[in-house]
This record gives structure tokens, sequence and C-alpha cells, in this order.
């Protein structure tokens, strides 16, 4: 069973999600050298198990860009998208999706965007943590099971000039992962 987190808890948590979001959103843009617009419809915490299964479609192929977090908090970010959309992201880098070097370049978008976020959410929180080298892979769900109780699960809508990408952000802090930031937020329970 899940743990139960005021509303106050959770929007707080959201609300790192977000900036972490925008952080990111920065740096692909640097990557790119195109304006990029994150937005986030949509931030929850959920149990692992729901955080998966809402990340799409569980016959559906995903690709994932996986990041180990160590330090003091430890745990996965996950950068899920769906096949059309990894394609477009490719050809954003000027790489044929079917090319060989197409998920290695996914996974440098990945490590970008997820080093930044997670840059980020260490000094808002003051907890030391970084990345480790990202993994690009197709069988997602399978790599985030042995994560924490937990996910915070950030739907997010990515366009780069005009173009549209669908990425589903997931960060999965190992037991415990969740009430250190918020004890750091000055939220603990």
């Amino acid at each position: 069973m899940s743990p139960q987190y005021t509303e106050l808890q959770l929007d707080a948590l959201r609300e790192l999600a977000n900036i972490g979001s925008g952080n990111a959103s920065t740096a692909l843009s640097g990557m790119l050298g195109r304006s990029v617009d994150i937005s986030v419809p949509e931030a929850q915490v959920l149990p692992l198990a729901e955080a998966v299964a809402a990340a799409g479609d569980a016959e559906q192929e995903t690709t994932g860009i996986v990041l180990g977090i160590v330090g003091e908090l430890t745990g996965t970010v996950a950068l899920l998208l769906p096949p059309a959309d990894a394609d477009a992201m490719c050809l954003m880098l000027g790489v044929e999706p079917d090319d060989e070097v197409a998920l290695s370049a996914l996974g440098e978008i990945g490590n970008i965007v997820g080093a930044s976020y997670i840059t980020a959410l260490a000094g808002m929180v003051g907890v030391e943590m970084e990345p480790t080298p990202p993994t690009t892979v197709t069988d997602v769900r399978a790599n985030l099971a042995h994560g924490g109780d937990l996910a915070l699960v950030l739907d997010s809508d990515l366009t780069v000039e005009g173009e549209d990408c669908s990425i589903s952000f997931l960060l999965v802090p190992d037991q415990g992962g969740v009430e250190l930031l918020l004890s750091r937020l000055g939220l603990g329970s």
C-alpha cells in the first residue's frame, strides 16, 4: 500500500516536477538550436505500477531513455516516447529513425533533458544527486520494475518550432525518496 500524502505535499511535488521540466526545456532548446516549449498539462504522483500503465498502452512498443540517479537520493528517471514521437525526435536531430545511430541520438536527448531535470531538482531541495549515463530501451516497463513505490509522472507536450511531440517523464525515487524530498521542502510527515 502506498503512503497517503496531503494535497499540499502533492502540490509541492508537482511544482518540483514542473520547474524541473522547465529546466529540461531550456537545455533541449540549446541542444537543438531551436525554440522548445514543454508544457505539463498533467502531473501526478502514482504508485509505480499505475505510473507505468499511465505512460501508455502496454501492448504498444515504447521507446524509453532511462537514467539512474545516484547520491543522497537514488532512483531512476525515464523519458517515454511513443514510436511516432521517437521518430519525430530523431528527424529533429537530422537522423533517420531507422539509422543505426538513432537510439544513440535519442539517448543524448534523454541525457540532456534528464540531467537538467535532476540538476534542477537537486538545487531546489538541496539534495545531492547525479545522473548516470543514459540507456535507450524499448522494453521500458521491465527496466522500471526495480524502482521505488511511487513515481512522479509528467505527461508533457513538447513543441519544437511548431512540431508537436508527446513525452511522458517519470521520476521514480527509490524507497524513501519522496519522503526525503518532502522533508527538504519542510513538508515531511
